[in-house]
């Protein structure tokens, strides 16, 4: 019996077998987005098919390969409004520009060169984020990127770093702003980014549980904190609601334009939700554990069918 989740207008089907992966593969997911003809490509953390491309029905279309020496830590994937798809590898501080094939044509940062903010060179972990001394230029251990109308690019460097850096659409540093803390402004491991319909800069500001929202010139705005526990990866749809993977409380919440809940569910089990879309349909698709199984290892893409 399919597993039911939400409310209202937004009661979801959910389906943890949607993706029908090629016997024999492994496919660690780490982050998922959708392009404009629907297509989901799940980025996933192993060198043989590091990104795996399906239609809306789950079904395989092909998968990119020569994952080696480009990628150490898959961290996110995004889909820019060209169709053209940003990877964001962690460990090696790289923001990659591909081709929906996988055609490389443009990297951002040069691999495992770190910005100083106190760190070790050699410390990679998860909660580097806890030792952080100061912020720093690009990068040290980025985790999203998105892309403004006007083509400027912004990316936020969370792990080692508490900072949001804007770039021109070609590459060129423009600015940066944030500083380690709690209060407006600062980030505690800044994990996800997005441009609302306003123009606005939404940043998931994970382990403060909220969601900051910034001029593109880095002004602070406002906040949202409706609740959320530890908000790592948003989106929005063309209507303005803005869709929430929850990291540390395993939850997928969804708001209203002015950041009110309106719906939201979600289990421990699923605790480690690491990326979220919505298509066209207004279906979700989300990287996290299912109800089977669990842990950073065994995440899936799990697709939420729009019911409401």
């Amino acid at each position: 019996m399919a597993k039911i989740v939400g409310s209202g207008q937004f009661t979801y089907e959910m389906n943890e077998d949607w993706a029908k992966i090629p016997a024999g593969w492994e496919m660690p997911v780490a982050s998922v987005a959708v392009d404009s003809q629907d297509r989901v490509f799940a980025f996933n953390r192993t060198q043989d098919h590091p990104v795996c491309v399906f239609d809306r029905d789950g079904n395989f279309l092909y998968s990119w390969t020569g994952g080696q020496n480009i990628f150490k830590f898959h961290h996110t994937v995004y889909i820019d409004p060209r169709d053209n798809v940003w990877l964001v590898e962690r460990d090696y501080c790289t923001l990659m520009k591909f081709s929906p094939k996988g055609k490389l044509l443009m990297t951002i940062g040069e691999k495992l060169r770190r910005s100083d903010t106190g760190i070790p060179d050699d410390d990679f972990r998860s909660d580097s984020y806890l030792r952080l001394k100061r912020s720093a230029g690009p990068f040290n251990l980025p985790t999203s990127i998105v892309e403004a109308p006007n083509g400027d690019l912004f990316v936020s460097d969370g792990y080692a770093n508490a900072r949001v850096h804007k770039f021109t659409g070609f590459g060129m540093h423009v600015m940066s702003w944030g500083d380690p803390g709690s209060a407006p402004g600062q980030f505690n491991l800044p994990h996800g980014v997005w441009i609302d319909g306003k123009g606005r800069l939404l940043v998931a500001d994970r382990e403060n549980n909220r969601i900051q929202i910034f001029s593109q010139q880095g002004e602070y705005i406002t906040e949202w904190k409706p609740g959320l526990v530890g908000p790592a990866n948003l989106c929005m749809d063309a209507q303005g609601i803005t869709y929430v993977a929850e990291h540390n409380g395993g939850y997928v919440s969804i708001l209203s334009p002015d950041g009110e809940m309106l719906a939201r569910w979600g289990t421990e089990r699923y605790r480690s939700m690491h990326g979220i879309w919505v298509d066209s349909h207004g279906d979700i698709y989300v990287a996290q554990p299912g109800d089977v199984g669990g842990g950073v290892g065994q995440r899936k893409v799990v697709k939420y069918l729009k019911r409401g």
